[in-house]
């Protein structure tokens, strides 16, 4: 806008004057509406907490809000001693199936001895060489139980650094057809026992057919031959 008169100079200027109140007047109402809102927000912030509280029940800040840390998995242990059961128990399976027959030596009386063992070990031990020092007694029992009983007896003598034992397993008087049950399981079973060397029929007094002779190789607590 141009002035050409000092009349319309002054008519500018009160123009701009009511543009610049206005303007003020705008300003100023902005900044009201806005301290009022906040005011606003800062008076519901207490009741709307007060409201979630009331709903929701008690609430605690947490301390790392919006973080979730991952921990990590505990190692599992090592089950090392029920591995060692388990091929103690794997040790202790003795088969039925085991074919014995071919290393049995069949002489005068039945008789084993382990590759490398010499014939006059089974002579020593079939004549009394080796004094008895430890005894199981088989006779009567089921061949669970039999098997069982042999397998701990022989790792418990040997444990012992014992060297000559005894096993009874019975002639079978009692059995249907009076055969010797065990006689034969007990041949097999000791054959796969690596504690046992060799073993002979017991001489008449010691239980003849009823009963073996068994030697153990030595252990650590045992002397040598």
């Amino acid at each position: 806008m141009k002035a050409q008169r000092l009349s319309d100079l002054k008519s500018l200027k009160k123009a701009l004057l009511a543009r610049a109140a206005q303007v003020a007047a705008q300003v100023a109402a902005s900044r009201a509406a806005e301290e009022a809102a906040r005011c606003a927000t800062q008076e519901r912030q207490p009741r709307d907490r007060l409201l979630f509280e009331r709903t929701v029940g008690p609430v605690r800040r947490l301390t790392q809000p919006g973080r979730h840390v991952q921990r990590p998995m505990p190692l599992l242990p090592i089950p090392a001693q029920r591995q060692r059961d388990e091929q103690a128990v794997m040790q202790e399976a003795l088969s039925d199936a085991f074919d014995v027959e071919t290393l049995l030596h069949t002489d005068e009386h039945l008789s084993f001895r382990r590759p490398g063992v010499g014939p006059d070990v089974v002579r020593k031990l079939r004549r009394g060489a080796w004094s008895l020092q430890a005894q199981v007694d088989l006779h009567g029992l089921r061949t669970e139980e039999a098997r069982a009983s042999l397998a701990a007896f022989i790792r418990e003598a040997h444990r012992q650094g014992l060297r000559c034992v005894r096993v009874v397993h019975g002639k079978g008087l009692g059995s249907p057809g009076k055969t010797p049950v065990l006689k034969g399981k007990v041949h097999s079973w000791l054959v796969q026992k690596t504690e046992v060397m060799a073993f002979v029929q017991a001489r008449p007094a010691e239980g003849g057919a009823g009963a073996l002779v068994v030697l153990l190789r030595p252990s650590s607590r045992a002397h040598s031959l």
